[in-house]
C-alpha cells in the first residue's frame, strides 16, 4: 500500500489552500450550452423544443495541457452543491495537472428544459443525462485542443451510479470512474435479490452502541414510533402529539392518517442523519444551507438516551432528536410544520426525484421493527408504489429496466471501476462491496457515511477514508498511464 502515498493531498496542502473554505465557484468558469433535448428520436418534441441550456463549470487553475480531465456527473440537485464538497477532485488536480469539470443534470439547477418542467418530465432520464455527458466531453475535449485527454468521471450516490453507468455505455469516453455509495443494485429481479429492508436496518445500526451511539435510543425510537400510532387514533390523543412533538398550530393533525404522516416525516430524518454521519460537522446533506454536526446520528441519540417514565416525555426527546436535522439552524424553536420541506432546494429536487423514482429508478423499499429495525412495520408494497405513482405522474415504474439496461449483477464486460461504500451510509445495502476483477473494485469504509471519500481532507477523517482515498488515487493514476500508452504522439 505504500506505492499509494506519493497520490495523496497532504495535511500541508489542504491547509495552505482555500479549497475547503474559500469561493470555490469564483476559481471555475461557469458556460451554459445548448444540449440536445432527446437524444433518442429524431421526431418533433414537446412544445417544438430541441435543446435546452445545461449548466456546467470548467476549473482550470491546475490544468497542464492535454493532461487529464476530472469530469463530476452531476445528480439529483443544483451542480454547485458537488462542486463546493468534492475535494477529492480539487485537493488532487495539482498533482495531475487535471481539468475540473462539473457538470449539471437535466431538470436541475438551472438546467431546466421549460418553464413548466412538470407538464414534460418525459426528458427526464439517467440515459438522456449521460448522452448530454458523453457529447458534454466529446466537444470540450475537441474545443480544448485535448482529444487525447483521458477523462475521469466522478460521482457520489446516484451521480456514483451514473458514474459506472456511464463508464459501463461509453468506455471510450470515460477512461475510469469513481463511484461513491453508487447503489447500484437496488432494484427487483437482482440475483441475489436485493433485500428492501437494508436501508432501515443500516439507519438502526448507526443508532446501536456498536456504532457509537446510546444505549437506550432503538428501544425508545420504537416506543416513540408506537406512542406516536396509539395516540394517533383519537383527538386527546392527537392534542398529546400536537404539544410534545411541538407541531405547528396549522400543521394537520385531524385523524390517524396525520399522525401516520408525521411518523414518516420524523423517520426521514433518521435516514438523513444516516446519510449525513460524518466525522465532522457537514453541510452537504442539508444541500449547503446548514450544518448537521459532527456523527449526527449520537446526536440525536442523545435524546433519546433517558429512561422515559411518560409517552408525553418520550415524544418530547423524539421532537429534540428529530430537531438534529429539522432544526438544523437552531432557529426553529417555536413549532415543526411536518407538511413543509426542509428548504425549497430540497422540495424541488424531491419532487423531480420522485418522478425518476416512478419510472426508471424504483427501489423497494420496507420497515419491519424487529429488533434490527428501529423503525415500524411497513412491508414492501409493489401495487401500492404502482397506484402511487399513478396518482402523481400518470406513469406505471418498469420495475426490472434497470437490470435490462445496466446488466444487474452481470457485470463481466465493466472496467476501470472504483465502488465505494461506507458502512454507515444505508445505501451500501445495495452497492458493490466485493471485487469484481482487478479493475473493478470495491473499497469499503468501516466507519464512513455517503461517500465521505469524495469529500475534503479533514483533520477528524478517519484512517479508514484516507485508505480508500489511496486506493482510488492509485488506480486513477493507473487509468491515466493506461490511457497515456495508447495517445497518438505527438
Amino acid at each position: 500500500m505504500d506505492t499509494y502515498k506519493s497520490f495523496v493531498a497532504t495535511p500541508e496542502d489542504n491547509a495552505n489552500s482555500l479549497y475547503p473554505n474559500g469561493d470555490l465557484i469564483s476559481q471555475c468558469k461557469v458556460f451554459y450550452r445548448n444540449a440536445t433535448l432527446d437524444h433518442f428520436s429524431w421526431g418533433p418534441t414537446a412544445n417544438g423544443e430541441t435543446h435546452f441550456r445545461q449548466r456546467y463549470f470548467v476549473c482550470d487553475k491546475h490544468w497542464r495541457h492535454r493532461g487529464p480531465i476530472f469530469f463530476y456527473l452531476g445528480n439529483e440537485a443544483d451542480v454547485t452543491l458537488y462542486l463546493n464538497n468534492s475535494g477529492l477532485m480539487w485537493e488532487n488536480a495539482p498533482r495531475f495537472g487535471a481539468l475540473l469539470v462539473f457538470a449539471e443534470h437535466r431538470y436541475y439547477g438551472e438546467s431546466k428544459p421549460f418553464v413548466k418542467c412538470k407538464d414534460h418530465m418525459q426528458y427526464l432520464t439517467s440515459e438522456q443525462a449521460l448522452a448530454d455527458y458523453a457529447n458534454l466531453i466529446t466537444i470540450l475535449k475537441v474545443e480544448l485542443d485535448a482529444e487525447h485527454s483521458p477523462v475521469i468521471g466522478f460521482g457520489g450516490s446516484y451521480g456514483g451510479m451514473l458514474a459506472a453507468w456511464m463508464r459501463f455505455k461509453y468506455p471510450h469516453i470515460l477512461n475510469g470512474a469513481i463511484a461513491g455509495s453508487a447503489p447500484i443494485w437496488t432494484y427487483l429481479g437482482e440475483n441475489p435479490a436485493y433485500d428492501p429492508g437494508s436501508f432501515a436496518k443500516i439507519v438502526t445500526y448507526d443508532a446501536s452502541p456498536e456504532a457509537g451511539s446510546a444505549a437506550n435510543c432503538i428501544p425508545n425510537a420504537q416506543k416513540a414510533w408506537q406512542a406516536l400510532f396509539d395516540l394517533g387514533e383519537s383527538q386527546d390523543g392527537r392534542t398529546q402529539i400536537r404539544k410534545h412533538m411541538r407541531l405547528c398550530d396549522h400543521a394537520p393533525m385531524n385523524g390517524p392518517a396525520d399522525a401516520a404522516a408525521l411518523v414518516e416525516w420524523a423517520g426521514s430524518a433518521w435516514d438523513y442523519l444516516a446519510m449525513g454521519n460524518f466525522p465532522y460537522p457537514s453541510p452537504y446533506i442539508l444541500n449547503g444551507a446548514g450544518l448537521l454536526p459532527t456523527f449526527p446520528v449520537r446526536v440525536a441519540c442523545s435524546h433519546l438516551a433517558g429512561d422515559f417514565g411518560s409517552d408525553e416525555a418520550l415524544l418530547s426527546g423524539m421532537a429534540d432528536a428529530i430537531g438534529v436535522f429539522y432544526n438544523y439552524s437552531g432557529s426553529n424553536t417555536t413549532c415543526y410544520d411536518f407538511a413543509a420541506a426542509v428548504n425549497p432546494e430540497t422540495d424541488e429536487d424531491g419532487t423531480f426525484w420522485d418522478y425518476q423514482y416512478c419510472t426508471e429508478n424504483t427501489m423497494p423499499f420496507a420497515k419491519n421493527g424487529a429488533p434490527d429495525d428501529m423503525f415500524w412495520s411497513a412491508p414492501f408494497d409493489k401495487k401500492g408504489t404502482e397506484e402511487a405513482c399513478q396518482a402523481r405522474w400518470g406513469v406505471t415504474p418498469r420495475w426490472y429496466w434497470p437490470n435490462v439496461e445496466w446488466g444487474g449483477r452481470n457485470l463481466e464486460t465493466l472496467t476501470n471501476v472504483v465502488f465505494s461504500n461506507g458502512l454507515y451510509d444505508p445505501w451500501h445495502g445495495g452497492g458493490v462491496l466485493r471485487n469484481l476483477s482487478d479493475s473493478v473494485v470495491a473499497v469499503i469504509i468501516p466507519d464512513g457515511a455517503h461517500h465521505l471519500d469524495l469529500m475534503f481532507s479533514n483533520p477528524q477523517d478517519t484512517p479508514s477514508v484516507k485508505a480508500a482515498r489511496r486506493t482510488e488515487l492509485w488506480h486513477i493514476q493507473k487509468w491515466i498511464n493506461e490511457a497515456e500508452k495508447l495517445r497518438p504522439w505527438p
